[in-house]
């Protein structure tokens, strides 16, 4: 396979829900490997521009993040097309959601861009200043990473998973980075 494969984590690990698809990026990072070995696992945090050279350089990119999407239920988790998440009927409220579409739409004009899949759970708390998750997003973690490894299989990716860290180490590296312990993405 010639494919060239990301699977960026998105989002702000600040604002407690918001940083539920960093989180992802990171476990999956930790914990997984893939056959064939063609896939990269991205900090997305808030790239912005930075993220428009990774949509253009791999030929498959898999987005994980939230999304603020009124229509749908705390914890419900979509899987959209550039074309689907570019749609005017989703309001982005954060920053993040607002740097992702406009990404997507200047990489779409482009002659090279990715194939987009964004996986998206919409949170509970994307206000209060704190590392960490609700208990309603720690309830759809599994089917969330899940989702993640069906869009993979999708593309001919066999994902093995190893557990070495879990959720709530996780948490803590994202509370507590550390260069010295190398603790961070």
């Amino acid at each position: 396979m010639d494919k060239k494969v990301a699977i960026i984590g998105s989002g702000n690990a600040f604002f407690k829900d918001e940083g539920m698809g960093l989180y992802a990026g990171k476990y999956i990072k930790e914990n997984y490997s893939f056959s064939p070995d063609v896939v990269d696992v991205v900090d997305g945090g808030t790239l912005g521009f930075k993220l428009m050279p990774l949509l253009q350089e791999y030929d498959e990119v898999v987005i994980i993040n939230t999304s603020s999407d009124e229509d749908k239920a705390i914890g419900e988790i979509t899987v959209k097309t550039t074309d689907e998440f570019l749609d005017g009927s989703l309001v982005k409220k954060t920053a993040n959601e607002v740097e992702i579409a406009e990404m997507l739409q200047i990489c779409s004009l482009s002659e090279k861009m990715a194939n987009v899949y964004v996986i998206s759970v919409v949170p509970e708390d994307i206000i209060a200043v704190e590392v960490g998750l609700c208990e309603s997003m720690k309830q759809v973690w599994d089917e969330y990473i899940q989702t993640v490894e069906e869009i993979l299989k999708q593309l001919g990716i066999t994902s093995k998973k190893e557990l070495k860290v879990d959720l709530e180490e996780i948490l803590e590296i994202f509370a507590n980075p550390s260069i010295e312990q190398k603790r961070g993405f």
